[in-house]
């Protein structure tokens, strides 16, 4: 069965409180019309898109057209929702389709499996439409806003779009339509006495309609288009005797330190080179080289800092970090607290998502003999 595609895309759309049509307005910086045109354009199982415009909406959307992945005609569309489909069906009857479907350009969220179940349902049915049932009680209301009666909700149902019908059907019920205009295009095949046929509709595929509904846009899309990553860190340093050392930016004062060309702080380089590896940028020792006499004795708060400002630029914000220090000594339970509320501070994270932790390699290996220490780290980030 060849079927094309119908987007309605005429409307102003003035309750989205925006001077450009809704349909233009962009979502996580992609206009709402694309995004429509996005699903249609790459399910396997429709021919050609129509996309029905406004008569001054033109140049709107040649500026849009290149965004697009593949081709799609246009026409005018006319004064109302039902003449408009109306353009959009006498020039879809010379593709030669078995069927079409007509979507809302306004809905940008439906699904790739809701096309497929519409476009399964037309073997069977001539007309079909996604219908939402709804959880809460639904009440019916008098002019003035007071309650009259409670309605049935198993008896009422929310339709949506796509609305998708035999093609042959749906231009008879159009003609005999007249200058009448109706509500959708079920309504025109129940003015022509088709029989519509129901299936499961999506949440998610709501009208952006208010400017409410935009913000619920921009929250799912920012969450959507965001990935979650993690860098992994390790490091070690040598142990001598020392009045102090630092480990995750706290000095411990236990007769011990740890020699390196900075501060040698073997909890904060592992963090360092975690976050590095979540941004994609190389390793501490890139950035950071031993042999710079810059970083002679350097604190490694430094390197920490200027890797979280390499992640930030690559669009990642940090979520969640774990340091784990390997060795005999020194002992890490009384500065535990210390340490997290420091790592917590530089990394900007609530005390909650920063985990600090011991362990020793029972007196095996170089920590074991008590030579040095090594520490792990993993950082959690999303990144945009």
């Amino acid at each position: 069965m060849k079927i094309g595609a119908i987007i309605v895309a005429g409307g102003r759309g003035t309750r989205a409180g925006s001077d450009v049509p809704k349909q233009y307005r962009e979502i996580a910086g992609r206009p709402v019309l694309a995004r429509t045109l996005d699903v249609f354009l790459a399910h396997p199982a429709i021919g050609p898109v129509i996309v029905v415009i406004g008569a001054e909406d033109g140049p709107r959307f040649n500026a849009l057209a290149p965004l697009l992945a593949g081709q799609v005609e246009t026409v005018t569309g006319g004064e109302t929702r039902t003449a408009s489909v109306w353009a959009g069906l006498q020039a879809m009857e010379t593709a030669g389709v078995d069927a079409v479907m007509i979507h809302d350009a306004a809905r940008p969220f439906l699904s790739d499996n809701l096309i497929t179940r519409l476009a399964d349902a037309l073997r069977d049915h001539a007309a079909v439409l996604p219908a939402l049932t709804g959880a809460d009680a639904l009440m019916q209301l008098d002019a003035s806003g007071q309650l009259v009666a409670a309605v049935n909700r198993d008896e009422v149902a929310a339709a949506q779009t796509p609305q998708a019908f035999r093609m042959t059907e749906l231009m008879q019920a159009y003609r005999g339509l007249g200058e009448t205009a109706l509500p959708d295009d079920a309504a025109v095949a129940l003015r022509a006495g088709m029989k519509v046929q129901t299936v499961r509709g999506e949440s998610g595929n709501f009208k952006l309609t208010t400017p409410d509904d935009f913000a619920r846009a921009e929250a799912m899309l920012g969450a959507a288009s965001s990935i979650t990553v993690t860098g992994q860190g390790f490091d070690v340093h040598r142990l001598e005797a020392a009045d102090s050392m630092m480990l995750c930016g706290v000095e411990i004062r236990e007769g011990l330190g740890l020699v390196g060309h900075s501060d040698a702080d073997v909890g904060l380089h592992a963090l360092t080179d975690a976050i590095l590896g979540a941004a994609g940028e190389g390793d501490i020792g890139q950035h950071f080289s031993p042999s710079d006499a810059r970083w002679k004795g350097a604190a490694s708060d430094r390197f920490v800092l200027h890797a979280l400002e390499l992640l930030q630029q690559a669009g990642g914000t940090t979520l969640h970090a774990d340091i784990t220090l390997i060795g005999e000594r020194p002992k890490v339970g009384p500065y535990r607290d210390a340490m997290r509320a420091r790592v917590a501070e530089l990394l900007g994270l609530d005390l909650r998502r920063v985990n600090i932790k011991a362990t020793t390699t029972e007196k095996l290996g170089f920590t074991g003999r008590g030579e040095g220490l090594a520490a792990q780290a993993i950082i959690t980030a999303r990144m945009r």
